[in-house]
């Protein structure tokens, strides 16, 4: 069986990637509205350059799509698309906190994608896109440190970390930039 069979075979991995292609694109989107949104210039050159990241990991999953054969989803594509576009505009209307609080629990969360997926390859047997899967799950654990930064201090983060189960003391990753593990150990992130 060649590789490509392999991953074809593998719907958790397809539909993962297909998934994450396609939420790039709503975390882009969304960027946009929320650099729009801000008025400290300092802020919104930031957030630009994590859209600029998020264009980029949609950009670096596609070509690992690509070299399977394995296309973007119609749709997710939809879904995403209006998702990305709803979340942008409501950066103008929801204030500054939340849309800083909300970015940085996604962020969270998209840290293990990418840890994931290199799971997924690691089980068929393929280490090929580790380094660009590795380098992807640890710029989502930078968007995340950099949001929840901005945040730690507010008075609603404590509220907000009980209902949404994110912020200071929770973290849907164990990623530690200060002690991370190198690329060759880094299959250890994300195990549960």
């Amino acid at each position: 069986m060649t590789n490509k069979e392999k991953v074809l075979s593998h719907t958790k991995l397809v539909n993962l990637l297909k998934m994450a292609y396609s939420a790039e694109k709503a975390a882009a989107f969304a960027y946009i509205g929320h650099a729009g949104s801000v008025s400290d210039y300092e802020e919104k050159i930031a957030i630009k350059q994590i859209e600029e990241d998020e264009w980029n990991h949609r950009m670096e999953v596609l070509q690992i799509m690509n070299h399977y054969d394995i296309n973007p989803s119609r749709f997710y594509e939809f879904k995403f698309h209006f998702i990305g576009r709803l979340i942008s505009i409501s950066c103008y209307i929801i204030g500054w906190f939340m849309p800083y609080y909300f970015a940085g629990r996604l962020e969270s969360g998209n840290v293990c994608e990418y840890f994931r997926m290199m799971h997924y390859f690691h089980e068929l047997g393929i280490y090929e896109h580790n380094q660009v899967l590795y380098e992807m799950g640890i710029k989502e654990k930078e968007h995340e440190i950099y949001f929840l930064e901005k945040i730690k201090n507010k008075k609603l983060l404590p509220i907000f970390e009980k209902l949404f189960f994110w912020g200071s003391h929770h973290s849907f990753n164990e990623v530690n930039l200060q002690n991370k593990y190198p690329i060759e150990e880094s299959a250890k992130y994300c195990k549960k």
